[in-house]
């Protein structure tokens, strides 16, 4: 099987890049070894554009900020696409309405691999701000802890090859596998 992680989001919008920020750490941290193909990509907001990468998966994991009225920054949903929890609404970015529409216009040609959502709410969607909120930074034990947890169950062993943290991968998040170099 083959599994792709889908770092999504603008690295220049603080928060907002923590799909991407968070792929590249788990890339640094992490080896894979079992019996599925596990890629990693930044997504960037590329939206339909990234179709054409998709569909070559059989299950996908996008990795991505949402929008959930009411709830605190930093707290981090974990679903199934098929199960979107009643408070989640997609409207924090252009780019979540615009991967919600892809991943819809997928479903309508059949074209769409299982797929779950981790996302983080964010603070900061400044632009020109290339850090992370307190909040989310905060969130990456977790992240990182549900998406191993759900690896494994797909018979997916992560080994650790490399000691960082979130905050020393934001400077060179941009040199991320991106979906350009596919």
């Amino acid at each position: 099987m083959k599994i792709l992680i889908l770092g999504i989001g603008n690295l220049l919008f603080g928060d907002e890049g923590i799909g991407v920020h968070f792929i590249k750490y788990i890339e640094e941290k992490y080896q894979f070894d079992g019996e599925h193909q596990i890629d990693t990509i930044d997504g960037g907001t590329l939206a339909q554009r990234l179709i054409p990468i998709i569909v070559e998966y059989d299950h996908l994991i996008i990795i991505d900020t949402i929008n959930a009225p009411g709830v605190q920054a930093g707290e981090v949903y974990f679903f199934n696409f098929d199960a979107v929890p009643d408070n989640v609404d997609w409207q924090g970015s252009a780019h979540e309405v615009e991967m919600l529409q892809t991943l819809n216009m997928m479903d309508m040609t059949g074209d769409r691999p299982p797929t779950m959502i981790m996302g983080v709410v964010p603070t900061i969607i400044e632009i020109t701000e290339f850090s992370l909120s307190e909040g989310v930074a905060e969130a990456v034990p977790l992240m990182e802890k549900t998406l191993l947890e759900y690896l494994k169950k797909m018979n997916v062993n992560a080994i650790k090859k490399a000691d960082v943290n979130i905050q020393s991968i934001l400077p060179n998040s941009f040199r991320s596998h991106d979906a350009y170099s596919v």
